[in-house]
């Protein structure tokens, strides 16, 4: 992957398979903000960062080299051929096919994981606009200010001495013991997310559904967006009305290594188009 140093900050030439809307926009993070003119903002490894698309070029505006090798180049997945993955997947049924031509700019981001644990937490039973309220007031309220403004996302140690009623302001509702069951065993090691994420997936599983409120598909989240456990299949509604109907009979580990990524595909055909399931 070739990328250059320029008055913009990082430039990233030649990016196929990369749609910011699809990626940023799609339910797998939640600290990103569509703007007017289609670029985004987030915040991710305590930086803010503004990114847009010029034509193919990838644009990291204002990025500092150190931080593009460090943070920005592996939070993209950008050495990561999505192209040969979507062939090797469409190959296996026609319909796989078409979900994958449908939304081929999906890229899979890799997480910190506390992050992505806590914030599936509080996808439970929520809508995106919701969740990202949420997150939001959670780093406003117990994160630390960051350069060029916005909240750090708070780690597991900031979080684990505190009770239910001082989340109250979060208005999370149930999901707020099951932040905090999450954030205690975590920090004492009961938990250990980077020994989970090299397990074999059965056992990932397992070890972070001892968590209070995290089930399968919790659980499965967390492995997919926040350990980057591309074999990883979260089932939500969308996925189990896909799978009964597109899929009858087949299993989500009938899809390979790569059935995350066969997921997103998946996943935002089904939500794109809700006339298969009636």
């Amino acid at each position: 992957m070739q990328y250059y140093v320029t008055h913009r900050g990082i430039e990233v030439p030649q990016v196929s398979d990369f749609d910011l809307a699809e990626t940023l926009d799609c339910g797998q993070c939640f600290r990103w903000d569509a703007l007017p003119d289609g670029s985004f903002r987030g915040i991710a490894f305590l930086r803010q960062l503004h990114v847009y698309l010029d034509g193919d070029t990838f644009v990291l505006d204002g990025a500092s080299e150190e931080d593009f090798q460090r943070y920005w180049r592996g939070y993209f997945d950008l050495d990561f051929d999505y192209g040969a993955v979507r062939s090797q997947l469409s190959a296996q049924d026609p319909v796989m096919a078409e979900a994958a031509r449908f939304a081929p700019g999906i890229r899979l981001l890799k997480q910190e994981p506390w992050e992505a644990l806590c914030s599936f937490i509080i996808s439970q039973n929520n809508n995106i606009s919701r969740i990202k309220g949420i997150i939001a007031r959670l780093c406003q309220c117990f994160g630390d200010p960051i350069p060029g403004g916005g909240y750090s996302f708070p780690g597991p140690e900031r979080l684990c001495g505190l009770s239910p009623e001082d989340l109250q302001p979060l208005r999370c509702g149930f999901r707020a013991p099951y932040i905090l069951s999450a954030a205690r065993l975590v920090a004492d090691g009961t938990v250990d997310l980077p020994a989970i994420g090299s397990l074999p997936l059965p056992e990932a599983r397992e070890q972070l559904m001892r968590i209070k409120g995290v089930g399968p598909k919790v659980a499965e989240c967390a492995l997919l967006y926040g350990m980057h456990r591309l074999d990883a299949f979260p089932m939500d509604v969308w996925i189990k009305r896909a799978m009964s109907t597109l899929f009858p009979g087949k299993k989500p580990e009938d899809f390979g290594p790569y059935a995350g990524i066969a997921q997103q595909y998946l996943f935002h055909y089904s939500r794109m188009h809700p006339e298969l399931f009636r």
